[in-house]
């Protein structure tokens, strides 16, 4: 007998192929069978040919704290989320090594977020151990991080890496893939990973074809420096011979728009070349990130302490608003091209400034009577100690619909860490929104096309395992939802908001959203890489 039938759905497996009416029988954890079931069930549920496909894989977010402090994860299994994939970006709270204890957690808070509890980890193996102890309602996999592996070794020193101190990151690296790691993640645009030259990179991701690794990459510049920085994750890519999959690809800053199809060419040739590289995408025109990232790089050199330091000087300022108000070769002025109006706050801790979550660095400049935005930003960087969430609108639709319809872009929400304040609607409305924006409205995708960018391609890309199809013996990861009412209800003004549209959710075989609720079923496991050395 199976332990649950799905009955008279409109079925889409993941591959690609046509939707089919039919229905999927579910025992022990696994798809047992697709089709038409005579099998008796323990419990059926007729969908009313409403689509069935494998569960949501969100391949670049950033909840790798989340997943701990908030195990039921609601804001994305009613998105039809059933995995996460986090420690991207160059960013993640392990290896943790004490004497860089606060400047690790200060260096990606405004991103992870933090959490009222210890970290009981030092080592990447130690963090990986906690989230395979975890019980969560959803699975996670994790890349080893650039950033964290730097700051543990050389904290925020910006010269290149002696011989010795590369050796121990590739120690440590090897460790986190030992561990079950999916790869390298780097941030190039965030300090201490943007002092790192391409040949120290490519040595470090030599660890990497041992174990099969992927490196994930946040390139050096989004904006004026696009091109050039794809050019350099290729060539380190090839160099190491290992996979490379480029993050939210994207041309930031309006003289950049159009540049995406550049950005797109080049990866066809490094594919034409045998190169395996593939991108992801979020289906909105702004992104999310630290304050910090407004700032030259030199103003980060250190930490977020010595950075502070440079703020309260005031012989400083007026070099700082000279450099913002220019565009710049040797790094993305993004604000410059897109203008003060384009920059939200999105999340603070200090209670005073909770009045300033959503607004405008302009319209927070008027308020304070007429000051200049890069000094007002300035100040709510000491008043705040520099960890601030921003939202930045620099896309243009265009761009994001370009690499949407890519065939080699997959789909993922990089929502942050921090679920407070006025957080970036993607946090809660990615998935949704590709299904109503692009395949319903627009009619960009098929339904079928969509299914895949969020199921098979990106369990191929990560190594996930048997999941991200409908296929008998493969793990019981499902989503089950309305293709005409599925939609995103979450917006800029109003973030927190739950989509429409979507029935159940079942994960490693368990009903874990029923009519639209949580039932508060935690079968979510961690997810090693099928390229490492557990599943040699």
């Amino acid at each position: 007998m199976l332990d649950l039938v799905l009955t008279n759905g409109r079925i889409v497996d993941g591959t690609g192929n046509p939707w089919y009416i039919g229905d999927v029988g579910i025992k022990d954890g696994r798809i047992a069978a697709v089709g038409s079931i005579g099998e008796e069930a323990a419990r059926a549920i007729d969908v009313q040919q409403n689509v069935i496909a494998p569960g949501f894989i969100d391949g670049h977010c950033h909840s790798d704290l989340l997943v701990l402090d908030d195990p039921k994860s609601s804001f994305k299994l009613l998105q039809g989320v059933t995995t996460e994939v986090v420690g991207n970006c160059g960013l993640a709270p392990a290896p943790l090594v004490p004497r860089y204890e606060e400047a690790l957690k200060q260096y990606v808070q405004p991103v992870l977020g933090t959490t009222p509890w210890a970290w009981n980890w030092q080592s990447i193996e130690a963090y990986i151990g906690t989230l395979a102890r975890n019980k969560a309602s959803e699975n996670v996999a994790t890349y080893v991080a650039h950033g964290a592996l730097r700051i543990a070794v050389m904290g925020f020193e910006n010269r290149p890496a002696t011989a010795e101190e590369i050796a121990r990151m590739k120690l440590l690296l090897e460790e986190g893939m030992r561990a079950g790691a999916i790869g390298l993640s780097i941030g190039l645009l965030y300090a201490p990973g943007s002092y790192t030259s391409q040949e120290e990179l490519a040595e470090l991701c030599s660890v990497l074809p041992k174990y099969g690794g992927l490196l994930a990459t946040h390139i050096r510049g989004e904006g004026n420096s696009l091109i050039a920085s794809v050019r350099e994750v290729i060539w380190i890519a090839e160099r190491a011979g290992i996979a490379l999959h480029v993050s939210h690809l994207k041309a930031a800053g309006r003289i950049n728009w159009g540049r995406t199809l550049e950005a797109i060419e080049l990866i066809e040739a490094a594919r034409h070349r045998g190169l395996d590289v593939t991108c992801d995408v979020y289906p909105y025109t702004a992104g999310s990130t630290s304050m910090t990232t407004i700032l030259p790089p030199w103003m980060l050199e250190g930490g977020i302490e010595a950075t502070l330091e440079r703020l309260r000087n005031p012989a400083l300022r007026p070099r700082i608003k000279q450099e913002l108000r220019e565009e710049q070769r040797d790094w993305d002025n993004l604000v410059c091209s897109t203008g003060w109006q384009s920059v939200y706050v999105s999340a603070v801790s200090n209670p005073a400034n909770l009045h300033l979550e959503g607004k405008q660095v302009a319209q927070i400049a008027a308020e304070r009577g007429g000051l200049d935005p890069e000094d007002v930003m300035m100040d709510l960087m000491l008043e705040e100690r520099g960890t601030i969430s921003i939202v930045y609108f620099h896309m243009s639709d265009d761009d994001v619909k370009d690499v949407i319809r890519y065939d080699r872009a997959l789909i993922a929400s990089d929502s942050l860490g921090c679920v407070t304040g006025k957080p970036h609607p993607r946090t809660y409305g990615t998935f949704p929104r590709l299904f109503a924006k692009y395949v319903q409205d627009e009619k960009l995708l098929t339904l079928e096309q969509a299914v895949r960018k969020v199921t098979s391609f990106p369990v191929q890309r990560f190594k996930l395992g048997k999941r991200g199809l409908l296929v008998p013996g493969y793990h019981a990861d499902v989503t089950v939802f309305n293709p005409l009412t599925f939609r995103d209800t979450a917006t800029y003004e109003q973030p927190i908001q739950t989509p429409e549209g979507l029935s159940h959710v079942i994960v490693g075989g368990e009903l874990t959203v029923s009519h639209g609720q949580h039932t508060g079923a935690l079968s979510g496991a961690f997810l090693p890489s099928c390229g490492c050395r557990h599943h040699a």
